[in-house]
């Protein structure tokens, strides 16, 4: 599958990230069709290599699964988040990162649940704009982050 270019996917991304009930749909440059969660894969994650696999419901990066969260509300407990990875829900995703790097996210706002399950004392960490560091999760550790704004993060 022909990963787009993020932004060609702005309009679709939004519309999913907000909570739309409609699939999120966009025409790339090439004209190939993104849906779903690719849209919002592209979005947060622009300027990150190609995804390794993409579904309606899925998307596959090395180091990272995008998965549509579960309906309703989430709490960190309700994160099926595997030992040795962080996962959090950002607009109605699940981010599931199993890779120690830096990844640089766009759009993230709200609030959400997050797990750190990686081996005891690993230390993830969140960046603000201008790479200072916002906060910080020692694993194990589960709860509500404020995404407002993260601009990056680094698993481990």
């Amino acid at each position: 599958m022909n990963i787009a270019k993020p932004a060609a996917l702005l309009v679709a991304a939004t519309a999913l990230l907000a909570g739309s009930t409609v699939a999120a749909t966009a025409a790339t440059p090439d004209g190939v069709r993104v849906t779903g969660i690719q849209a919002t894969a592209d979005q947060v994650l622009a300027g990150h290599p190609k995804a390794l696999s993409a579904s309606a419901d899925k998307v596959q990066y090395d180091g990272l699964t995008l998965t549509k969260a579960p309906k309703g509300k989430v709490t960190a407990k309700d994160l099926d988040c595997a030992y040795g990875h962080l996962c959090m829900i950002v607009k109605g995703t699940k981010f599931d990162f199993y890779k120690c790097q830096t990844w640089t996210v766009n759009n993230w706002t709200g609030d959400g649940p997050f797990t750190n399950n990686q081996t005891p004392g690993t230390v993830a960490s969140f960046y603000n704009q201008d790479g200072s560091t916002r906060w910080t999760s020692t694993a194990y550790e589960a709860g509500t982050a404020t995404w407002d704004p993260i601009y990056s993060l680094r698993p481990c």
